[in-house]
């Protein structure tokens, strides 16, 4: 499930904070802790003065990341969306599971299908095939795409076609870096950086804001550009996170319209009020393109974007928090 994209983030929270609570919490011990989810290793790690409140803040910000994990896997049997696409309906959904549903409906709406969750079968194909499947096997999986329908209730979730299937991988890494940062809060913890896969963060640290920085699409060890965390959440798609062909053409994010990848852009970083919203967004934004991206983000509150085109060609919404 996991797509790290971030190169590092730096010990440094929200812009804003008064002065006084600046120093304070630039005083505070630092605190981490890591655990194994979404295929990788998630961490946390805040500013406290009692060592033992970190800790238990941490444990349950990790306890909460990881219950989202354990809902929504691909590959564990256990969980609900692994018993829902083996069983086509899945009865007594988990909340949680249902708040991420609807999200996905919505979002499906909001980008006129440029996300949808129902492109599992789309994967499966391409990953059986070790690259690109013969047409017909294709065609077959894109005639199961199709996130309208999806029936989601209180009492069962339904998948209509025969051989459909979903993938929350969009949206549940996302999802937990939310979970985390209530957790946090609730434990009296303000100033933290969460890091699912996804980031956010309260707070600062070392005398500045939480700062990270964005991997370029072609050099993992290189920095295409740094942000600010301003108490936003922060998520990237890229094209080489899971590719299938050595040329990026192929790779795990499907435009439900073509039955395969979207050719336009390397990658795209979203910042957004939640993480939920900045999870699907950088899926959706890289189907729909740089400028149906941008255009739809304009109208969006609290959302940003940074675009890196295929050939290298970069474009930064407005408010995008560059360091």
């Amino acid at each position: 499930m996991h797509r790290r994209t971030f190169i590092a983030a730096t010990l440094g929270g929200m812009a804003g904070a008064a002065v006084v609570d600046a120093a304070a919490a630039d005083e505070l011990p630092l605190h981490s802790g890591a655990a194994l989810a979404f295929g990788t290793t998630i961490s946390v790690a805040v500013r406290h003065a009692d060592p033992e409140a970190a800790q238990q803040a941490i444990a349950a910000a990790l306890g909460e990341a990881r219950r989202v994990d354990a809902l929504m896997s691909l590959h564990q049997p256990p969980s609900q969306v692994f018993r829902l696409n083996r069983d086509k309906v899945l009865h007594g959904p988990d909340p949680h599971l249902l708040t991420v549903l609807e999200h996905a409906r919505t979002l499906s709406r909001l980008t006129q299908g440029a996300f949808d969750i129902t492109v599992q079968p789309l994967w499966r194909a391409f990953d059986s095939a070790h690259g690109v499947p013969p047409e017909p096997e294709r065609t077959r999986a894109q005639r199961l795409v199709g996130w309208t329908q999806v029936q989601a209730g209180p009492e069962r979730v339904v998948l209509a076609r025969k051989g459909m299937a979903i993938t929350l991988n969009g949206l549940a890494q996302g999802y937990a870096t939310d979970l985390a940062l209530a957790a946090l809060r609730r434990h009296g913890i303000r100033h933290a950086l969460v890091d699912t896969g996804e980031y956010g963060a309260l707070g600062r640290t070392g005398g500045r804001p939480w700062h990270l920085g964005i991997r370029d699409p072609r050099n993992e060890d290189a920095v295409a550009a740094s942000l600010v965390l301003d108490g936003r959440c922060v998520a990237t798609s890229g094209d080489y996170a899971s590719a299938f062909t050595s040329d990026l053409r192929h790779h795990h994010i499907f435009d439900p319209a073509s039955g395969d990848s979207p050719t336009e852009l390397a990658s795209v970083t979203v910042l957004a009020p939640t993480g939920l919203e900045a999870d699907g967004l950088s899926t959706a934004f890289m189907v729909m393109g740089a400028r149906r991206a941008h255009a739809l983000a304009a109208h969006l509150p609290g959302v940003d974007l940074l675009t890196i085109g295929k050939d290298g060609a970069r474009w930064k919404s407005s408010g995008f928090p560059t360091a």
